[in-house]
């Protein structure tokens, strides 16, 4: 038996990532696999797994410590039949404060988070685009981790016009907080400003009507609170609603359940919704889009990555479906119970959440009629779907029954018109009503 140190490994592109719980203590015997400590990042929570198998000697972190890809994590005596794992046998690398393949605030918009809403006690204003604070030298580069440029550009602010207190001129969060509240307080001085300041709601004491009781709102719903104010007040909304015949959709998707099951497979009419829009996307490729910074380009993907909103314990989360149009329903059907899962378990990872075109949101299963989703910036369009119900629909000579799916269409109004928009949710029905529009 040999004794060997367990680091934290690459989670994404995140730094000081914080402990929320540590799971093992010494004189515990793990299997490989067996989760160590749970990490909380600004998007999910995720279970760190040993490599090895033996017992725990040390435990060199505890809650509230921050880690970043390298760091010690525990101390194990491995069985001799335990191999490292190949990422162990490379020392780590310092993460570098610019990575070659990150954008600067200006360049690329946040990440996605959840589209779902979710209540704070007071949203904090959206920041001027342009904080006139603290100018840098000219050309210089802004040095912040990921997480701090984040949040620079959820309130955006420009990291070009905030110095940095931090070790080497590094910008911390406490230095974007800064620049937004010395612009703040230039606005409520009657100086200038690019954005109009959003009163916030008055406080009350609700305690004086009868008896309360406080309850924090988790991490992932004060983070995705935040994008979500964010996204309602930068992008003009419009949604447009529709019902689908999918009368025939599910008669074949009850006709593949025997083949499903004994796959181990569970097929849901979301996996055809997902099939169907990654179809329609190709055709209306301004959907599958972002608009640039300068408002004035729109970046279009020749991907098709579908963020799908899954319920947890800690709120909505929106992990990534990749490649859809490239996949069948077979396949579709079993990664999205996997990472359904995963969500559910908190073991997303950073990869897992990020690089969606386009999102969905779907209450079928718990209920209602129409809702109207937020626009999951900085994509430009997002679908809801609400229960199916059976009505009589009339076919020319008399009313017949038909199972009818409520689609709700929200969508940025500065890139996708309402022509568009129209022909765009009327060739999903289509599809959806026709399987066989996905041959054509």
């Amino acid at each position: 038996m040999a004794i060997k140190s367990i680091t934290l490994p690459d989670i994404g592109n995140y730094d000081n990532t914080p402990v929320i719980e540590v799971l093992v203590s010494p004189g515990d015997r793990v299997e490989k696999e067996d989760s160590l400590i749970t990490l909380e990042s600004d998007k999910a929570t995720m279970e760190i797994p040993s490599p090895y198998t033996g017992e725990i000697k040390k435990v060199l972190v505890k809650v509230d410590d921050t880690l970043n890809q390298g760091d010690l994590i525990a101390e194990i005596e491995a069985d001799d039949e335990a191999e490292a794992p190949a990422a162990e046998e490379k020392p780590a690398e310092e993460p570098a404060s610019e990575a070659p393949a990150e954008q600067t605030a200006e360049q690329k918009p946040a990440e996605p988070e959840t589209p779902a809403p979710a209540a704070e006690k007071a949203p904090e204003p959206a920041a001027p685009a342009a904080a006139p604070v603290n100018r840098q030298s000219a050309g210089a580069k802004s040095h912040a981790s990921p997480s701090v440029r984040l949040f620079a550009r959820k309130l955006g602010v420009d990291l070009a016009n905030v110095t940095g207190s931090g070790p080497k001129g590094r910008i911390r969060q406490e230095d974007v907080e800064g620049a937004i509240k010395k612009v703040m307080e230039g606005v409520a001085k009657g100086g200038a400003a690019t954005g109009a300041g959003i009163p916030p709601l008055p406080e009350i004491d609700f305690s004086q009507f009868g008896e309360i009781e406080e309850r924090p709102l988790s991490r992932i719903k004060k983070l995705s609170g935040k994008h979500l104010s964010t996204a309602w007040l930068n992008i003009p909304h419009v949604t447009q609603f529709d019902e689908t015949d999918i009368t025939e959709l599910e008669a074949f998707r009850k006709s593949l359940k025997p083949r499903a099951e004994k796959a181990g497979i569970k097929m849901t009419p979301l996996v055809f919704v997902l099939k169907a829009l990654a179809h329609v996307l190709r055709e209306f490729p301004n959907m599958n889009a972002s608009l640039a910074p300068d408002g004035e380009h729109l970046i279009v993907k020749k991907y098709i990555n579908l963020g799908v909103a899954v319920d947890t314990p800690n709120g909505l989360v929106v992990p990534v479906v990749r490649d859809v149009d490239q996949k069948g329903i077979f396949e579709l059907s079993e990664e999205l119970m996997e990472i359904s899962a995963r969500a559910r378990d908190g073991k997303l990872t950073g990869a897992d959440l990020s690089g969606g075109t386009f999102s969905v949101s779907s209450l079928g299963g718990i209920g209602g009629t129409q809702f109207t989703p937020i626009v999951n910036g900085p994509e430009v369009g997002i679908l809801g779907v609400s229960k199916a119900s059976m009505q009589p629909v009339w076919n020319g000579s008399e009313f017949e029954p038909r199972l009818m799916l409520p689609l709700a269409l929200s969508y940025d109004h500065r890139v996708i018109d309402g022509a568009e928009g129209a022909r765009f949710m009327t060739t999903l029905s289509r599809t959806l009503t026709d399987l066989r529009e996905l041959m054509l």
